[in-house]
């Protein structure tokens, strides 16, 4: 059985090199760091992710049109976020969670098992 894959967007990368050693120890497989809308997107339509993690603000923008598309083929979202709260991230996508930076990695761990073991 192969492990979930966690497409992981972080455009500072130290952070995106974190969470992806993080999710990686945890067992799973990751695809990413991305730093841009673009390039996630690209990842995204060549191999559909089983969650994603992504910073709110990329390189290139907002990644409220990534997250749509992601949440419209039913991939689980946690925003990972130093600019924008619970409550606002609640607002646009309700369904999402949503971490705040600095966040432990702990935390993310027990945030993708949660949205794995959701449906």
């Amino acid at each position: 059985m192969s492990q979930p894959c966690i497409l992981v967007a972080e455009d500072e990368w130290i952070i995106g090199a974190d969470l992806c050693e993080t999710v990686e120890e945890a067992g799973y497989q990751v695809e990413g760091p991305h730093c841009d809308i673009s390039s996630a997107m690209l990842a995204f339509q060549k191999h559909k992710p089983d969650v994603a993690i992504l910073d709110v603000q990329l390189d290139d923008g907002v990644v409220y049109a990534l997250a749509q598309k992601l949440a419209d083929e039913q991939v689980p979202i946690i925003f990972h976020s130093g600019r924008f709260s619970c409550e606002e991230m609640h607002e646009v996508f309700p369904n999402a969670l949503t971490l705040l930076k600095p966040c432990p990695p702990a935390d993310v761990i027990a945030a993708v098992k949660q949205v794995l073991h959701s449906d």
